[in-house]
């Protein structure tokens, strides 16, 4: 009964609502910003390797490693597998263009969290509460914000990722080995192994968890391209009836409009937005603790973020999908598929470095989704949590992932699409209604660096009507 009602909800939320404010939100900010995302290519490059001034801030490329972390995860694999056995290959062209266009509205909320953070004892925080009750005056929705990104990261996608995490290892043999009472025990070892070594991070502090993430994210990002790449090149004869088929199923309305909530637009808007979540109002509260002499700059790097997440890993993962032979079904959808693949072009290695991917994968995102909470946390009390609270949120955090782990998989995956649906549903409006500030901003900043200036930004350049803590003369 429950798996039904989270179903109706979901194919309401992504059949007319977010499909509608996501791409006109997107199209919206693409046109506003002259198409940042693609004009300024060669400055988001630039502004990712800016470095405090200080030397003791989070750095640009810290930023962008803690919100890469939380997008590039388990969602990159078994969310593009889910999609391609589920809504067809057309599910890959939509996730592109919800990526292509979802980019601008990622630049605006990333800059809008740069220009509206606060100041701290250990450097800079913020994010869309933030600006909710800085520029809206609405603590209300902002807290009711805050709440539906614990539940969202806390919840929903850490229950998620165990369960992904531990479901790569279901086509070995030893995976069915452990039975109790008809209960495979298996899923429930793999989920108190993973707790164990979040919590391990979690009581080590939140400096530990931007660390470990900035050393952990590019080699396992790298190493997974690479072998994505090579699959490919091994199957390249593949690759033009492959495209083929992406471009006739992405635009074959007769069979979409004909079951719209299983079509390849309804999996690609779904799990293209769950993979790199551009708009969804979760990476500003990563840029918000960056030290950048201009909130433009914080802006850019974003974009460079949802490109590594959706155009370069999910690509990826779909290219040594597709070109394996291996035809997607729903009876092998999810790390199954992706194990199959490997495994057809690899042999007995390919299944073996899945696993070892989305270890390092599920890992990293569980850590990402953490630190997102803890900053939530930190906004709602209105201070830093003591230790007390602490050991009993990492406590619980520790055990939801341990109980997502052996649940439900499609239960699951429906809790965590409404709460994500939820919170862009509040956080595009308010970007929307503020994106002007951060356009300005955008403005500002491509002056300056016509002018051969070093961008610095002030909040007077914007005739920003708000007090802020940053940016005054």
């Amino acid at each position: 009964m429950l798996e039904k009602i989270i179903g109706s909800v979901n194919d309401a939320l992504y059949s007319y609502i977010l499909i509608i404010v996501l791409v006109l939100g997107g199209l919206y900010f693409t046109f506003r910003t002259k198409f940042v995302q693609f004009r300024l290519l060669g400055e988001q490059f630039r502004a990712v390797t800016e470095k405090p001034k200080d030397g003791k801030g989070v750095s640009s490329f810290q930023a962008l490693m803690v919100s890469t972390a939380s997008r590039v995860g388990t969602g990159n694999i078994i969310g593009v597998s889910t999609a391609l056995c589920l809504g067809g290959f057309g599910s890959m062209f939509w996730m592109w263009v919800i990526a292509l266009i979802g980019s601008a509205s990622a630049f605006i909320e990333s800059t809008l969290a740069q220009i509206y953070k606060k100041k701290g004892p250990e450097g800079s925080y913020g994010g869309p509460a933030y600006y909710i009750e800085a520029a809206l005056k609405s603590r209300p929705l902002a807290i009711i914000f805050t709440v539906l990104l614990i539940i969202t990261y806390g919840v929903g996608f850490n229950m998620l990722a165990s369960f992904n995490l531990q479901s790569t290892f279901s086509t070995y043999d030893f995976y069915n080995s452990l039975t109790v009472n008809g209960i495979n025990l298996f899923p429930w070892i793999i989920g108190f192994v993973i707790a164990v070594l979040v919590a391990f991070c979690l009581f080590g502090g939140g400096k530990g968890i931007v660390k470990v993430t900035s050393l952990i994210v590019p080699f396992m990002g790298l190493a997974y391209i690479l072998i994505a790449l090579i699959i490919t090149v091994m199957n390249a004869n593949i690759l033009p009836s492959v495209f083929k088929e992406i471009f006739s199923n992405a635009f074959d309305f007769k069979a979409i409009f004909g079951g719209f909530s299983g079509s390849c637009i309804m999996y690609g808007i779904k799990r293209g937005l769950f993979s790199n979540e551009a708009g969804v109002g979760s990476a500003p509260n990563a840029s918000a603790s960056a030290e950048v002499s201009h909130p433009a700059k914080q802006g850019l790097v974003q974009i460079l973020s949802v490109f590594i997440d959706t155009i370069l890993v999910c690509s990826a993962t779909a290219f040594m999908c597709m070109t394996s032979g291996i035809t997607p079904s729903e009876k092998i959808s999810g790390a199954q598929y992706v194990q199959l693949s490997l495994e057809a072009t690899l042999g007995k290695f390919g299944p073996i470095f899945i696993t070892i991917a989305m270890i390092l994968f599920a890992f990293t995102t569980l850590l990402g989704n953490l630190f997102y909470v803890d900053k939530a946390f930190c906004y709602i009390l209105g201070k830093t949590p003591g230790k007390m609270f602490n050991c009993i949120y990492y406590i619980i955090a520790s055990l939801l992932i341990f109980v997502g782990a052996g649940l439900n998989a499609d239960l699951l995956w429906g809790i965590a699409d409404i709460t994500m649906g939820g919170m862009t549903l509040i956080n595009m409006p308010v970007i929307i209604y503020l994106g002007k500030y951060a356009i300005r901003t955008l403005n500002d900043y491509t002056k300056q660096r016509k002018e051969g200036k070093e961008p610095v930004f002030y909040a007077e350049n914007i005739n920003l009507p708000d007090k802020v803590d940053y940016w005054q003369k």
